[in-house]
């Protein structure tokens, strides 16, 4: 797999600026200008997050709230494969231009290279969604996490299921890191609330589960729970609704893509509901708070630049953001960066991010809301 054409570009003359740096402390002067460059080690299929890295490095560098540093951003392709993100990762870390390092979504190849992390010493933010990204903390010292903890998302979910008095759910999720995760936590949540339910596993890679949704669906529960990436989502939404499943559909925020639904599954997905952040149904909100304003404001730029929104974006824009706060405050020294980030609180784009010794997974519980699909695209669930 290749990085996205779009991309390649940005990356390759990124990549060649770097290529000329040498120093300590990842500091490299050139001229009055001190460049400090982030690794980032993504998949083909992390274009979004690559699109949110490469429009918040050029914002904040255009802002000049670094004075005379700049932030550079070097993108390697690790193919979702673990081998490929450790070599990428342990380049990173010996280049002492490197400040810090944000991977994408491949849970498995952060959980796999979280040693090599923390020997190198070598700050990152995962934007992976599984537990084990950044648990247990004491064996992820220099790991950190932005993105929906799978306890917060699955919480909403029950507690909306609760609430329109649901006693019978199905669940599909993806069989991988986080999605086994979540469904421990759905299951043991359901179980409190006396929910029955019945779960299915599917291959994350899988494109065809039509039979496995029907399997879910016989027995007419009230609700059908989706833990699963947003293709599979939006296949499942369109599998139930093929088999004349009437009751409600659930996505957790791992089904979290575009702002607006493929059109061939719209009509499968109205009034699908969805844990989500905000920024998805941004138009819905009042910016009666600088915070607000802020998310508004990055998700027009966003837009103006690519033609459309996807979500995931700005957990990309927020990691900048954090590195750039702290290189701000103690320049490329990775030790002083990792430092700063683990006490790092902020009201960032994807909602209030909090960070301590004892919890490297820093969005809050708050940064999540419920959105439904409304008429091929999400809105807030008023």
């Amino acid at each position: 797999m290749r990085l996205p054409r779009r991309l390649t570009a940005s990356v390759a003359a990124s990549a060649l600026v770097v290529t000329a740096l040498t120093g300590c402390d990842s500091d490299t002067e050139t001229g009055d200008t001190t460049q400090i460059v982030i690794g980032a080690d993504l998949a083909a299929t992390d274009f979004a997050y690559a699109r949110g890295l490469q429009l918040k490095v050029e914002q904040i560098n255009a802002s000049g709230v670094l004075g005379s540093r700049k932030l550079v951003l070097r993108v390697q392709d690790n193919r979702s494969d673990p081998t490929a993100s450790l070599r990428n990762i342990s380049a990173f870390a010996k280049d002492p231009a490197v400040a810090a390092v944000i991977t994408g979504a491949c849970d498995k190849c952060v959980v796999g290279a979280a040693k090599t992390i923390n020997d190198e010493k070598i700050p990152t933010i995962a934007l992976a969604a599984a537990d084990e990204v950044t648990t247990p903390v004491e064996s992820r010292r220099y790991v950190f996490k932005l993105g929906p903890n799978s306890t917060d998302s699955t919480a909403a979910i029950v507690a909306e299921l609760v609430r329109r008095k649901a006693k019978t759910a199905a669940l599909l999720y993806s069989d991988d890191l986080y999605g086994r995760g979540a469904q421990k936590k759905l299951d043991t949540q359901l179980k409190i609330v006396d929910i029955d339910v019945a779960s299915r596993s599917v291959k994350p890679t899988a494109t065809e589960i039509s039979q496995t949704v029907g399997t879910l669906t016989d027995a007419k529960p009230d609700a059908l729970v989706v833990l699963t990436g947003t293709d599979q989502a939006t296949l499942a939404a369109t599998s139930a609704n093929a088999a004349g499943f009437t009751g409600g559909v659930y996505f957790d925020a791992s089904a979290a893509g575009d702002l607006f639904v493929p059109q061939a599954a719209a009509a499968a997905t109205n009034k699908a509901t969805m844990v989500f952040t905000q920024i998805l149904a941004i138009d819905d909100v009042i910016a009666t708070t600088p915070a607000k304003a802020a998310r508004k404001q990055w998700f027009r730029d966003y837009t103006s630049r690519y033609g459309s929104y996807s979500g995931v974006a700005s957990f990309a824009a927020d990691a900048v953001d954090l590195i750039a706060d702290a290189v701000g405050k103690v320049g490329g020294n990775r030790q002083r960066i990792r430092d700063v980030l683990e006490t790092s609180q902020t009201d960032g784009l994807s909602g209030p991010i909090r960070l301590t010794p004892d919890n490297h997974s820093g969005l809050m519980p708050q940064a999540l809301t419920l959105l439904v699909a409304r008429s091929g695209r999400w809105r807030l669930l008023s």
